[in-house]
């Protein structure tokens, strides 16, 4: 009895942030509902709604999920309300706001969580019932939500948006470390093809894991911008990193790939094998160490002595490959000089002296993650100049 309430009660000792999510999230659905049951009749069920829409793991993710529940707001209780005066109260009126709200969210380029906002705000507000007087005790209880839902999430999540990019990148950086590991062990091993199709799938789903890092270190730097007890430079070298263990990332799966060719064309030649799985054990040791570091001070910079033992191991597998060219299959040897290539990178990526890290633009987070797709002053451009070519020639200029 003992062993299994124990048991029972590690279902949650172990899952601290999910608890400490859903506790915030009742407790700001509860004071919602409490704010707005005190301001209107029957208004704390529409706040509870919204607060628990709005809740997310971070401050920064909660205020732009706000924002797209005050836009649905505005856009959807203007689009019920003019379904409403010339349709009536009925199915008709329903299906004429869902497709008028979404015509309008399309319009104004907002992201997929604002999107969804719009039609369900509408509807919310010509629920039963519906007058004017209600429609508005609606609309100001969804902005109550949202408004208690940003408050809330500051105690979301028991970490900041710099703890969790580093919690993120280094989860990443020992995944893959360990497969890089793996596949040493098995190149020394004499690996088969199911083995390296293995390796493949699980690299590509490491390079799934890019869009959600990058995400979270762009709400890291973009909320050290904002908050006055986070520090920029902090976040801008988390940035850095994000970056690298994404190109690290590339590399692993190219990797991967290379000996998966490799396999289907009749393996690595035994000559070269012990060269290689070297190579791609000191590439794990270094990336293993390299997110000891980033745990230990997220200021601290590549060892430059481990990144040195990753290319002097591929220029010793160069040395080795040219010494058997006359014996080596040429594909094979491509494959493998090749391997050199992406071991030098992802020593680049490490110790960030790569151009590549820092002299390209990376792209922003994807855009169904934001509440606007394009800025208010994109949209505004984009509009004047459709109206110009409809109005006339002798009135443009006043445009």
């Amino acid at each position: 009895m003992k062993h299994q309430f124990q048991r029972f009660i590690r279902l949650f000792t172990d899952r601290r942030a999910w608890v400490q999510q859903i506790l915030v999230t009742a407790a700001a659905a509860a004071t919602a509902w409490q704010v707005g049951d005190l301001l209107f009749t029957n208004g704390g069920l529409v706040a509870a709604i919204v607060a628990s829409l709005t809740v997310r793991i971070s401050l920064h993710k909660s205020t732009r999920e706000g924002f797209g529940q005050i836009l649905g707001t505005a856009i959807g209780a203007g689009t019920a309300f003019v379904s409403i005066s010339v349709f009536g109260f009925g199915f008709i009126t329903v299906a004429v706001t869902v497709i008028l709200c979404s015509v309008a969210a399309r319009a104004l380029h907002l992201g997929e969580v604002a999107s969804i906002n719009v039609p369900v705000t509408a509807l919310i507000v010509i629920g039963p019932g519906i007058t004017e007087n209600n429609a508005q005790n609606r609309m100001v209880s969804t902005l109550i939500g949202a408004a208690i839902a940003i408050l809330f999430s500051y105690w979301a999540h028991p970490k900041t948006p710099a703890g969790r990019t580093i919690d993120q990148i280094a989860s990443l950086g020992l995944r893959s470390a360990k497969l890089l590991a793996t596949m040493s062990e098995g190149v020394a091993a004499g690996f088969t093809q199911d083995e390296a199709g293995n390796w493949l799938a699980k690299a590509r789903l490491l390079v799934e894991e890019i869009p959600r890092v990058r995400a979270q270190a762009i709400e890291a730097r973009t909320f050290a911008r904002w908050f006055p007890t986070a520090e920029l430079d902090e976040a801008e070298e988390l940035y850095s990193r994000g970056v690298a263990v994404e190109h690290t990332v590339v590399q692993v799966r190219t990797i991967a790939r290379t000996l998966f060719d490799s396999a289907v064309d009749g393996g690595i030649a035994q000559s070269t094998q012990r060269k290689i799985a070297e190579a791609l054990s000191a590439a794990s040791f270094a990336i293993s160490a390299n997110v000891g570091e980033l745990l230990a001070d997220e200021n601290v910079q590549a060892d430059p002595a481990l990144t040195d033992d990753m290319r002097q191991a591929g220029a010793a597998l160069v040395d080795l490959l040219i010494d058997h060219s006359s014996k080596s299959d040429p594909e094979q040897m491509v494959r493998s000089m090749s391997l050199v290539t992406n071991l030098d990178r992802i020593a680049d990526s490490l110790d960030q002296s790569s151009p590549a890290l820092h002299s390209v633009a990376v792209p922003n987070e994807p855009d169904g993650q934001k509440v606007l797709r394009l800025s208010p002053l994109e949209q505004g451009r984009k509009w004047r100049k459709r109206m110009k070519k409809v109005i006339p020639k002798k009135l443009r200029k006043y445009f």
